[in-house]
């Protein structure tokens, strides 16, 4: 029985996504190209609200930020994790973004890691972003089931953008938007 070059190339590809130590690095890769993509802004009229911002985060040094902080603020809240290959497929962006923004956005990088895993993934690939763990209960409308999970959040507490999966945060798209918000 011969075997077809297509054959053997998919047989490969699947031993490949088997093995541990080649699975998450194609991975990431193969999220990398969705990551391309610039999230799309919810209409006006299907945003949801930010009606409760009665949460608390421990930062990496165990300092508490209070989520009432950034009520009347532009805020892009990320949940995420270092072991999810769209997490860090989209991160280079999002990284790119806080850089541009640190100063006038809020930025919330949540995940339910340790801090030394997060320190540690942060540092290695030389991200700034500030990270953070829930300390109480996370408000209705950032229930995730799924990472990474990304919004953006206009001063009114309304929510611009709700993304599942991997994109491109540092897109025009998403600059215009948030510039448009931090004049509003």
């Amino acid at each position: 029985m011969k075997l077809k070059t297509s054959n053997i190339i998919l047989i490969i590809v699947i031993l490949l996504l088997i093995v541990p130590q080649t699975r998450k690095p194609i991975q990431v890769f193969l999220n990398k190209g969705l990551a391309m993509i610039s999230p799309s802004v919810t209409e006006v009229s299907e945003r949801a609200s930010v009606n409760n911002y009665d949460w608390e985060l421990l930062d990496a040094t165990g300092a508490i930020y209070n989520f009432n902080d950034a009520k009347n603020k532009v805020v892009v809240v990320n949940f995420w994790a270092t072991w999810c290959p769209p997490c860090i497929a989209e991160m280079p962006s999002l990284d790119a973004l806080y850089e541009d923004y640190k100063d006038e956005v809020v930025f919330l990088f949540v995940s339910n890691e340790s801090v030394d895993t997060t320190t540690k993934f942060l540092r290695k690939h030389q991200y700034q972003i500030p990270t953070f763990q829930p300390k109480t209960t996370i408000p209705s409308v950032f229930q995730v089931s799924s990472i990474p999970r990304t919004f953006l959040i206009d001063k009114k507490g309304m929510v611009v953008v709700d993304k599942t999966g991997a994109a491109n945060w540092n897109s025009k798209a998403i600059t215009s938007t948030i510039d448009k918000l931090l004049l509003d």
